[in-house]
């Protein structure tokens, strides 16, 4: 849907994606000191390592917490194969009845985000927990697939609490995991109304249910638009959207936004972007604009995120390109916000144009709006398969942006980047 020249958009926002490097957990095994080093490779997985002093050590309590291990392994499993046999009972027979109602709403949004994969693996050996005598501490790697069978799995650490009932673990407890990176995953904390296309899949709180509909149908008109945007050619098996309501916008994936984000992806590994919309202020056309913004992040981002905050502009201008669908930049909501940011002083430069996390809105819309004109500007002059080889040269592969530009486009990125700012000062002064 395009919108007249009197009808201003509201800017569409992303926090900066977070690309998981690495988190150390100082655990202690039966007293001993070790480390749990997770961090993400190349191919998107997590690895877990324990590192031990006495690593070649087999005294009895090590003995005895890998056998609890062992078990807590088998218990895991039979609630994976529960869960994907979308048996409820089973999922919950392994767990204490304390533990029950959480299980219950975690088991029905999964099963309504329709989980294909789901495998728990421990790290390390369970450790005492703190003031809670009989009871064990295990932090386990989930890892999941929505709707398409046979994906990468994303991954996901959580701590689980477990009580030792003569020889058979007993879950006492799945804590919500609380990477700084990531955040916490909607499925873990809120129910889920869902509902499923072609090329996404979109889930809502039960209270906002009556918008699925519509939004399904946004979203997959979206995903047609991101899908061009892919740099090297490979889309996501499906876009994950997720609907906040008030509640989970300060809570989903950590919370904390910027008061002016609308929206934002996030990568949750296993070469997936999850991306949360902002349903306050959000109208039918506004809500089009952004997750055509959004979803072209999911397709466009590597999955390591990219490289620094001189490419901003880059990375925010293609996705502003691809919200404004083909309209004449005349009619771009931007603009008024870009001429005032010009005629107040702009130092005439693309890096560093990123806007703060208290900017004001106008200044937001003006950050945003000086990214889509230089890359209009760029898909102008080169057309946009030679623009999308421009940015996974940048992006993707990290290449110096002047020799990105000299690569790709065939001219040097010095006068390329002075013609796009004569570009935007000629349009709007």
């Amino acid at each position: 849907m395009t919108e007249g020249l009197d009808e201003p958009r509201p800017p569409r926002r992303l926090w900066p994606v977070w690309t998981v490097l690495g988190v150390v957990v100082l655990l202690l095994t039966c007293g001993l000191p070790a480390v749990l080093v997770v961090g993400v490779l190349r191919d998107g997985t997590h690895r877990a390592v324990l590192s031990r002093a006495d690593a070649t050590a087999d005294d009895p309590a090590t003995r005895a917490g890998r056998q609890l291990a062992d078990r807590i392994t088998a218990e895991l499993d039979r609630q994976s194969a529960a869960l994907l046999a979308g048996d409820r009972a089973g999922f919950l027979a392994i767990a204490e009845p304390a533990a029950h109602a959480d299980l219950k709403r975690r088991f029905a949004a999964l099963r309504a985000l329709k989980v294909t994969t789901w495998r728990a693996e421990v790290t390390g050996l369970p450790t005492p927990t703190p003031d809670r005598a009989g009871e064990w501490r295990l932090l386990v790697r989930f890892q999941y697939c929505f709707v398409v069978a046979g994906c990468r799995p994303s991954p996901v650490l959580a701590g689980t609490r477990w009580r030792d009932a003569g020889g058979v673990p007993r879950l006492v407890a799945v804590e919500e995991s609380k990477s700084a990176q990531t955040g916490t995953r909607p499925w873990e904390i809120s129910e889920l109304a869902v509902a499923t296309g072609p090329r996404t899949i979109v889930a809502t709180t039960p209270a906002l249910r009556g918008k699925l509909p519509s939004l399904l149908a946004q979203a997959e008109a979206a995903a047609k638009v991101a899908d061009r945007y892919a740099p090297t050619g490979s889309v996501p098996d499906r876009y994950r959207i997720f609907y906040a309501g008030r509640a989970e916008w300060e809570s989903w994936y950590g919370g904390g936004r910027p008061k002016w984000t609308g929206g934002y992806a996030v990568t949750v590994g296993g070469g997936h972007q999850e991306v949360v919309l902002n349903a306050d202020g959000l109208t039918p056309a506004g809500t089009d604009d952004l997750l055509r913004h959004e979803l072209t992040h999911a397709s466009s981002l590597p999955e390591r995120g990219y490289p620094g905050a001189d490419d901003w502009w880059l990375v925010e201008g293609l996705a502003e390109y691809a919200g404004a669908d083909g309209e004449p930049v005349g009619r771009y909501s931007g603009l008024t916000e870009v001429r005032q940011l010009v005629r107040s002083g702009w130092n005439g430069k693309l890096d560093g144009i990123a806007p703060a996390d208290d900017a004001s809105a106008e200044r937001v819309a003006s950050s945003y709006g000086l990214g889509y004109l230089a890359v209009r500007h760029l898909v102008d002059r080169f057309g946009e398969q030679r623009v999308l080889a421009f940015f996974a040269a940048v992006v993707h592969e990290r290449r110096p942006i002047d020799q990105a530009a000299e690569r790709t486009l065939g001219e040097p990125w010095p006068a390329l980047h002075d013609e796009c700012v004569a570009y935007i000062r000629a349009l709007v002064t």
